[in-house]
Parts: C-alpha cells; structure tokens; sequence
C-alpha cells in the first residue's frame, strides 16, 4: 500500500503572472538583439529591445504620457459609462417587457457587427473635430459603441440566471415584474453583469484608441502614436504600445477585483 497523496505544490496567481511577464520580455529581449537587430527603415530598429524602450520612456517623462492618455481615458470612461448604461437600461427593459427582446438582440446585434474602421469617418462627419485638447465625442461614441454588445448579453444572461423558486415566492406575495427585478434578479445578474464590465473596460479603451486614428484630433495616444510611426521613433511606438496595454490590464482587473469582492458566492469553493 502506499502512503497518502501529498498535494502538488501550486503557484499562487500572481506568481505565474510575473513569471509569464518574465519570459516575455526575455524572448522580445533575446529576438529584438539577434533574429530583428538590423530590420528597419534606415538607422531605426524595428523592434528595440526593452533597455532601449525603457530609456525612451524616462526621455518622454512623465508629463508626455499624462497629457496624451489622460485625453484618450476621459474618452474611453465616457463612452464605458454610455454604452454600459445603455446596455443595463435596455437589459432592464427586455426584463419588463419581454416582447423587446427581439428588438434590443437586433440593434446589439448590428452595434457588434458593424466594424468601427467603417462607421468611424461617418461619426466623425456629423459629429466634427473637437476643439484643441478637448476629448472627441467621435471617440465616446465608438468606446461606448464597443461595450454595449458585451454588457446587453452578459446582463440579459445574468437576470435570466435567477432562480426560478424565488422568483415565485415574489409573485406568491404580490411582487410584481419590476419587484422580482430588484428583489432577485439583479442580485443572480451581478456576476454576469461585473464579468460584461469587465470585458468592456479595454473594449472601450479600444474603441477610444481607434477613433483617435482618424484624424481631426491633436492630442491623445492615437496622435502621439502616430507621429512616433512617422518619425521612426520604434522605442516611442513600442513605450506607449506597451502603456496603453498595461492601462487596459489594470482596468480589467479592476473590475475583476470588485468582482470577487462584491459576488464571492460565484467563485464556488474548492473541494
């Protein structure tokens, strides 16, 4: 007979997630110095190893990153409040009224099938060029349009997801559509809704982004990163490439963290 199971020792999460980070940054480090050292337009490297992104970073300081992603994340915050809302409100609606669903599915539907590259320069025209170092509302527009399909299908899951028995004790008593709605299904709907939240939050930083590449706009990443292209700067494109992923981790795992704070039953347990 042999002996019981010890468990296999496990790496906590953060762990794995600095590890991983690790050998990124190696393998971009050992590539950037052997297989693309040389490739280029000119003198400028292509793909600049990290010593040479890091420099760039202190040479462009702090206030360089500040006054162009501070334009982009007001935008993006706009348009995740809009779009979310709107998707929350209509979620509500189809709740209430169950004969919009149709209706709702179908204008989620296309606000997701429509490709921003193609409905950007139409919003633009009718929206116009903000005023120098205002936030675009060509940009809110497209932010919120790139998190409202996410947020209507996660909330609609989520209210659905109540359980049906306590739904019946509300009607049993007298409670009406809108009771069970507050009552019991946005509290089943809450981890559904927080997971759509936090889809949404690089969704709509996404969405910010790719407006700015349109042009009509002086400032904010889509400018800065453009006119680091035009001037060959690869460590400046590769810097703010690299900051605006790291703002897009920390906003979903923001919402992940509030997630596992406010919904904790929907973690489940191990065994």
């Amino acid at each position: 007979m042999t002996g019981p199971r010890l468990p296999a020792a496990r790496l906590p999460a953060w762990a794995i997630g600095v590890l991983g980070t690790l050998l990124l940054v190696g393998v971009w480090w050992i590539a950037a110095a052997t297989v693309f050292s040389g490739v280029g337009a000119g003198q400028a490297e292509a793909v600049p190893t990290p010593p040479d992104v890091v420099r760039q970073w202190a040479t462009d300081g702090w206030s360089f990153y500040t006054r162009n992603f501070g334009i982009t994340l007001d935008e993006a915050a706009r348009g995740f409040l809009w779009g979310n809302a709107l998707a929350l409100l209509l979620a509500a609606v189809v709740l209430l009224v169950p004969r919009t669903e149709g209706l709702v599915m179908q204008i989620a539907t296309i606000s997701y099938c429509i490709p921003i590259v193609a409905i950007g320069p139409l919003v633009l025209i009718i929206a116009g060029a903000p005023e120098s170092g205002d936030p675009s509302g060509t940009a809110v527009f497209l932010a919120a349009l790139s998190c409202f399909f996410t947020t209507v299908v996660g909330a609609l899951l989520g209210l659905r997801a109540a359980d049906q028995a306590a739904l019946d004790v509300v009607s049993v008593y007298g409670g009406s559509r809108l009771t069970q709605l507050r009552k019991v299904r946005v509290v089943a709907a809450l981890p559904g809704i927080l997971n759509a939240l936090q889809i949404a939050v690089p969704a709509a930083f996404l969405g910010a982004i790719l407006c700015e590449y349109f042009g009509k706009v002086d400032l904010g990443i889509g400018p800065a990163m453009t006119a680091a292209q035009q001037g060959l700067n690869a460590p400046r494109v590769w810097g703010i490439a690299l900051a605006s992923g790291a703002v897009a981790i920390v906003g979903f795992a923001f919402f992940g963290l509030i997630a596992r704070l406010v919904t904790p039953w929907s973690r489940g347990g191990s065994r």
